[in-house]
């Protein structure tokens, strides 16, 4: 069974910063690519920034240079630090792993960026 346990979410000001977390087990944070994606209401899941199987990172243009996603090796998690965060980042986020051919998801963390 995958587990994918999203947390640091909640309503930050526009301009505030927010850390999310994803834990997983051991196995599967060593041997899988992992990443972000996010969802906000009416529109269709998107990538956030993931790891990609040669360990480089990949981040949507909407979040470079605000966005960093980095591995924590000690606690097997994916972490995202948001910066400088927009009204237009408010979304559901989760956290992915795909293993073959088939995705993961987390049960999704609220994020909303809001005055």
């Amino acid at each position: 069974q995958v587990q994918l346990v999203e947390s640091g979410g909640g309503l930050v000001q526009p301009g505030g910063s927010l850390r999310l977390s994803c834990a997983t087990t051991r196995r599967i944070f060593s041997r899988y690519p992992m990443g972000w994606f996010r969802q906000a209401p009416g529109k269709q899941r998107e990538l956030v920034a993931c790891f990609l199987n040669t360990g480089s990172t990949n981040y949507a243009d909407s979040v470079k240079g605000r966005f960093t996603i980095s591995r924590d090796n000690a606690k097997s998690t994916v972490d995202l630090q948001m910066n400088s965060l927009k009204p237009e980042d408010t979304a559901v986020y989760y956290c992915n792993t795909r293993i073959d051919i088939d995705d993961y998801w987390g049960q999704g963390t609220q994020v909303t960026v809001s005055s």
